[in-house]
């Protein structure tokens, strides 16, 4: 059995600056039991021995000391392993937080409870015969009958469980590569007894580690990834390898931060079970969508479980989409990122230690690591791996009208005359599947939506777009001959399979349904045909794509699923409903890539992909879709809203947290203002709507009652992910406020019957941004405050004001706004500039045509940037003002008004 001990350079390779390994002398540990005391008893002898014995043992030690210190000056500085010490009781602050604790000679009850790791995570009341049997230690923590849920395991992995060995570790072009090896079975049916390390160092902010069986091919997400050509030459990183028990760690050269440490508990690689362990250097963790939570993760046993899955946002539940990456705030405001790159169903817990455990159960273990250093550049480089998100159409930041059950065109026209009416804005109308024929694509209620053709010209007329909902299940009930979707799909071979090689049939709103196979590129062009010939009629300008977890009212499919281990795998992780095919298809269920088991958290992925490629074909411009289930990459090719939120107060200030979707790489981003489900109230829908002017994607589901108390919430632009002030811990936590773009601070009211909400302004110079002059032109800014040290303040907020501050040394651009964005954009422009201490502030504007496809990578496009400085008397008195504008690239002309604050 291989046990657990302290890290000594004897057992530890090192990845120097020349990448040599040297094979560590192997010395044989004596095992002992676990329960056995910690100092044996001694015999007695006599004086003259134990004088003998002494001076013996004080040459030993010199002679060691001697080498010792030799050695240690002629090895380069960084070259010891991690020394993991013992943590101190209690949990770990945010400043002082302990690294992973030696497993040497630790009995169970020596396992400090924030390092336990659960060797049960099975939904059972596990007891001390389940636990032994897997030769854990059992040790009841609380005094109930059963542990608290996701609370400290009672069974827990003892110090010498075991596990994989580094056998053989060499160079490689990229890096290393190893093989892992194992003599022991463990508890997981199918365990991979030899399984491949390598270690590529892609750049030098990028590192990825992939353990895979080379003896099996096993399934990798298709999405495409950079293919590294040459070692970086200069990485931000330390890597090193513990090898008996295997280990790896990953340290941040400039700080010694340990990013990663994964000797902490035993790695597992089974066929159905694959979990690795690490320390984290960070109680601050952001990302691992989809979940309705906090911006910051709780990491008190917090267990996220990923399969995507319909329905309505609420706590500890696995929704609409799967992003197994997060992002980690260091101390001293340094940042990481950690992205594993695995579709199927998992587990991600969060402990106290602080420690991060991912489970999953099927693919291979494929780690990205980013060193960022600083929020910002740990995006850029997630996003270098998965892909920039696409530029939307101009339109598509502009204001969205929907709601389920206008029942008819002719009501959905009333609504757009409303909003004309009282000068309200309005971009794009939407209309839910009740504009269908019996709840079915690519059909249109002949009755109550004859009208909707002359409908969607009315509003190109005036300068505004239409989008649709699609459904991805298509009715299999119609006669033969009468429902062109699936009679050529079925003929096109393009539906997903059961089991048995039958077409799977679920059912959703139009009754029976096939669902199409969209990692099928046949599929594609199904779609595009179906689309064109629905475009031919309804000249639609975007999709909303819904149901696409996908969601099915029965658990699998009419016939209901095998018996087998992918519809019943050892371990499945804590999905809502118990089960992989719970309101979705069967695991079994075939696909052309690979059983729905692998694909099913990435459906949503490919029919945006399909829905995108198509609409640039149909449309010749920019594609707008936007879709419920979303995977990594997702933003390549549609946005996200957050599904079926409900018209409470809560629903109104989780929907910040959708700030974690700039993180994943979404960033156009939205949730139903005013809520989707339940009853809103006036003061509640017209708080949603100040902060909904706010996100990036605004979609407003409102009577025409509320709509006089929101008509001056116009301006919007495109929001990105951004950490200005990341040496500031008590910004961390805060997600009841936030940055838009790097300058604007947004603090909404997200209580009932308040006039006031308390904000906090980190350390710089502030101006209210809703201080206007006598007649309305323009911005006429206030000095707010100074923060010199970062201050919380009491803000008035009446019903009608949402605060917004500028920060100093910002140049914004503005546009008087109009009813569309289209009437807007041929306003002039005018900039705001906010003046630092120093007289100075920059800014910068990107600018198209708003609908070409590529302009950026085509140079159609102009990027301009604004610098103002000011010359200053001895007296102190402004004498004169500098502006310079730099453009980059234009093809266009423009005329703009500078209105600066001294």
């Amino acid at each position: 059995m291989v046990s657990y001990k302290l890290l000594t350079p004897e057992d530890v390779y090192f990845s120097g600056g020349s990448g040599s390994v040297e094979e560590p002398l192997e010395e044989p540990v004596e095992e002992k039991p676990a329960n056995s005391p910690l100092l044996e008893k001694k015999t007695v002898c006599s004086a003259s021995t134990s004088f003998i014995a002494l001076g013996a043992f004080l040459l030993v030690v010199c002679v060691v000391w001697v080498i010792g210190t030799v050695f240690w000056l002629r090895s380069p500085s960084g070259q010891f392993p991690h020394r993991p010490p013992s943590p101190a009781s209690g949990s770990a602050s945010a400043s002082t937080v302990v690294s992973a604790p030696s497993r040497e000679g630790l009995a169970c009850s020596g396992v400090p409870e924030n390092w336990r790791f659960d060797c049960y995570p099975e939904k059972v009341v596990v007891t001390r015969e389940l636990c032994e049997a897997r030769n854990c230690c059992f040790i009841q923590v609380s005094s109930g009958k059963k542990p608290i849920k996701d609370g400290v395991p009672w069974c827990f992995y003892p110090p010498n469980f075991p596990t994989y060995w580094l056998d053989a570790l060499n160079d490689t072009d990229l890096g290393f590569t190893a093989q892992l090896k194992k003599s022991e079975k463990t508890y997981y049916p199918k365990d991979v007894e030899t399984i491949q390390l390598d270690v590529l160092y892609e750049t030098d902010s990028r590192l990825r580690v992939k353990i895979t069986d080379p003896s099996y091919p096993r399934f990798e997400v298709p999405i495409s990834v950079p293919n590294a050509t040459q070692k970086a030459s200069s990485p931000l990183y330390t890597v090193e390898f513990s090898k008996k028990p295997f280990g790896l760690i990953v340290k941040r050269t400039s700080t010694g931060t340990v990013i990663i440490n994964t000797t902490v508990a035993p790695v597992f690689y089974a066929d159905q079970f694959l979990q690795l362990s690490t320390s984290l250097p960070t109680r601050y963790v952001y990302g691992l969508g989809e979940h309705r939570s906090t911006f910051l993760h709780d990491i008190e046993w917090n267990t996220l479980t990923m399969w995507a899955r319909d329905v309505a946002p609420m706590e500890k539940t696995n929704l609409y989409g799967v992003h197994p990456f997060y992002l980690g705030m260091e101390q001293g405001g340094s940042a990481h990122g950690v992205f594993l790159l695995n579709s199927n169903a998992m587990d991600v817990v969060l402990q106290p230690a602080p420690a991060i455990t991912w489970r999953t159960i099927g693919g291979i273990l494929d780690i990205y690591i980013f060193l960022g250093p600083d929020p910002s550049s740990v995006i850029q480089q997630y996003l270098q791996v998965v892909g920039s998100p696409a530029m939307p159409p101009y339109w598509a930041l502009g204001y969205h009208l929907c709601r389920w059950g206008y029942n008819s065109s002719d009501n959905t026209w009333e609504m757009v005359r409303t909003m004309r009416k009282y000068g309200i804005p309005q971009d794009v109308q939407w209309n839910d599947i009740d504009y269908m024929d019996r709840s079915m694509d690519f059909t249109m209620d002949p009755q109550n939506f004859a009208t909707l053709p002359e409908m969607v010209k009315d509003l190109h007329s005036h300068g505004q777009k239409y989008v649709m909902i699609l459904d991805p299940g298509i009715s299999s009930t119609q006669q033969p001959g009468t429902y062109w979707p699936y009679d050529d799909g079925l003929k096109r071979g393009i539906f997903i399979n059961d089991s048995s090689g039958q077409t799977l049939i679920g059912k959703v709103w139009p009754g029976l349904t096939a669902f199409p196979d969209f990692s099928s590129q046949e599929t594609h062009r199904w779609w595009y045909d179906n689309l064109q010939r629905f475009h031919d009629k309804v000249q639609f300008d975007g999709l909303w794509i819904d149901m696409n977890e996908p969601s099915n009212f029965l658990d699998g499919s009419l016939k209901g699923c095998p018996s087998n281990d992918l519809e019943n795998p050892p371990y499945t992780p804590g999905v809502l409903g118990g089960s992989l095919r719970a309101k979705t298809l069967c695991a079994s269920a075939l696909q052309k890539t690979s059983v729905h088991y692998n694909m099913h958290s990435l459906y949503g992925l490919l029919e945006a992909k399909a829905s995108s490629s198509a609409l640039k074909m149909i449309l010749g411009k920019r594609p707008f879709v936007i879709s419920r289930s979303t995977f990594p990459s997702q933003g390549l090719y549609s946005g996200h809203w957050l599904g079926d939120n409900r018209s409470q107060w809560t629903d109104l200030y989780t929907s910040i947290s959708m700030l974690t979707f700039n993180i994943l790489g979404i960033p156009l981003i939205g949730a139903d203002i005013c809520g989707f489900g339940g009853t809103t109230t006036e003061e509640m829908c017209v708080r949603w709507t100040q902060l909904g002017a706010f996100y990036p994607f605004t979609l407003l589901l409102l009577s025409s009652d509320a709509c006089g108390c929101i008509c001056h919430y116009h301006f919007f632009f495109f929001n990105h992910f951004n950490c200005r002030f990341p040496n500031d811990e008590k910004t961390y936590s805060i997600d009841r406020q936030f940055l838009w773009g790097r300058s604007l601070l947004v603090t909404p009211v997200l209580d009932p019957g308040v006039s006031y909400v308390v904000g906090y302004f980190p350390k710089a110079l502030w101006y209210d941004f809703f201080t206007v002059s006598s007649n309305g032109a323009l911005p006429l800014f206030a000095c707010f405050a100074k923060s010199h040290f970062g201050e919380t303040v009491k803000l008035q907020a009446p019903l009608d004001k949402i605060n917004v501050h500028l920060r100093e040394g910002a140049v914004i651009p503005t546009q008087r706004p109009n009813t569309t964005l289209w009437v807007s954009s041929g306003q002039p422009l005018h900039l705001i500039c906010s003046l630092t201490d120093e007289g100075t502030a920059a800014g910068d504007l990107f600018w198209d045509d708003g609908e070409t496809i590529d302009t950026y990578e085509t140079d159609q496009y102009a990027y301009i940037v604004f610098h103002v400085a000011k010359v200053i008397v001895p007296q102190g008195f402004v004498i004169d003002v500098w502006f310079n504008t730099e453009i980059i690239l234009s093809q266009w002309s423009f005329s703009s008004d500078l209105f600066c604050l001294f």
